[in-house]
């Protein structure tokens, strides 16, 4: 798109010491941090949870553990640029559904520390706005090699979530949902908890 260079760091997020690593030497190599996107995930498998808490345990690690890791290490300099952090989450950490429990764990987890975090930005007064986007179904190749032969729900574009991602982000909103109907999916999450159960349990095959 007409920058004269890209620069990149390569990291592997289970293991517990690159999330800061990846931090710093962006930094190092940038001079400074504006924007950090935390927005990587490990592969799980679109199943009943078959019992194996160490698949749970390391993929908390890549899902969670490695975006607080992140975070800690790029606050402090986005607070020098008043810079933003924007967290991709899921309508998985909100809405529990079958095939999907130590993926939904991990955006659950997701959802409650930034959650947390994003009113203690708030009460410090920082410079740094944080926002959660919430995505629903996305027509990656990985997810849609998944979820084939268990559901019928509809995907939406990845290119037009990335957009989302980033006016999200750049307009400094707190939440984001994406498609729109996650919005609603979720205010209406508790309403009608029995009916909510048996339309998402009739939406997959077994």
């Amino acid at each position: 798109m007409g920058a004269q260079k890209a620069l990149y760091v390569t990291g592997d997020m289970s293991q517990s010491s690159d999330p800061e690593r990846v931090v710093r030497m962006a930094v190092e190599q940038l001079g400074g941090l504006d924007i950090l996107v935390l927005n990587h995930i490990g592969s799980t498998p679109f199943a009943m949870w078959n019992g194996d808490g160490d698949h749970v345990r390391e993929l908390m690690q890549l899902n969670f553990l490695s975006y607080v890791n992140m975070a800690s290490a790029a606050l402090p300099v986005l607070e020098q640029s008043a810079g933003s952090m924007i967290v991709v989450s899921s309508l998985l950490g909100k809405i529990t559904t079958p095939f999907v429990g130590p993926y939904a764990a991990t955006k659950f987890a997701v959802n409650g520390f930034f959650g947390s975090m994003q009113h203690e930005l708030a009460m410090q007064r920082s410079n740094v706005s944080l926002t959660i986007t919430t995505l629903g179904l996305i027509d990656t190749d990985s997810a849609m090699d998944k979820i084939r032969g268990y559901t019928n729900m509809t995907a939406y574009p990845a290119s037009d979530a990335a957009l989302h991602i980033i006016k999200a982000g750049a307009t400094h909103q707190n939440e984001s949902f994406y498609p729109g109907y996650i919005y609603f999916a979720c205010l209406c999450r508790d309403w009608f908890p029995f009916f909510r159960d048996i339309i998402i349990q009739n939406s997959y095959t077994y």
